[in-house]
């Protein structure tokens, strides 16, 4: 295994549920409401078709970019604010893949506000140098499902993607990293994931060890 990268919300800190409160303000003020079917749908972005849902749902004519700045201010504004909760396990994993110098990045469908403010906010419990590398959704063209985000972490950290290993928590996410020819190693969280190729189901990372990352991958 030549690196590990790592998804943000829902693999690496459990953030759905300030997600889902910013959705809901964000639609509020666009007069319209938003449910946890909404939210399961969304899940994994990339933000701009979440942004598309929520303009389309809440009968169009809206402005996306004054949308998207209103579900970022909120989602910034919660990240800072509330206490954030590491996914079992995934603090554990993150630390062992630190202490053993193994290089990593972290990808999110999220902003580069929102990636800088969970750094700052949570990633200061493991160091400053949690991530050297970090791929925000609107540093890509294309983002999640598309590989691209998962490829430019790997070309940021001088690594070949198919020795890398994905952590992933949604579909979306899943099918980005199998695309960059990546193992996935999946942890549902809140819409069920199917093994397959390239792509090993856990229900945790409770326990998960860097070894094991190593065994999935050469039997991959």
């Amino acid at each position: 295994m030549d690196a590990l990268l790592f998804d943000m919300d829902g693999t690496l800190i459990d953030s759905e549920h300030l997600w889902l409160e910013a959705e809901i303000a964000t639609m509020a003020s666009l007069g319209s409401a938003w449910t946890d079917e909404d939210q399961a749908y969304s899940l994994g972005g990339p933000m701009e078709r979440v942004i598309a849902y929520m303009v389309e749902k809440a009968g169009g004519g809206h402005d996306h970019g004054e949308v998207t700045a209103t579900l970022l201010g909120h989602m910034e504004r919660l990240l800072r604010s509330e206490h954030i909760p590491w996914r079992p396990g995934a603090r554990e994993l993150l630390q062992e893949a630190i202490d053993a110098d193994l290089p990593r990045a972290l990808v999110s469908a999220s902003w580069r506000t929102l990636v800088d403010a969970m750094h700052e906010e949570v990633l200061h419990e493991v160091g400053r140098n949690a991530f050297p590398v970090t791929v925000a959704g609107d540093e890509v063209k294309v983002g999640k499902p598309d590989p691209a985000p998962y490829l430019l972490a790997a070309r940021r950290l001088g690594v070949d993607p198919r020795r890398c290993v994905v952590l992933e928590d949604s579909p979306t996410g899943v099918t980005a990293g199998r695309a960059s020819g990546a193992l996935v190693v999946a942890v549902p969280h809140m819409v069920p994931i199917e093994p397959g190729e390239r792509c090993v189901v856990v229900p945790t990372l409770e326990g998960v060890t860097l070894a094991d990352l190593e065994r999935w991958l050469a039997e991959a």
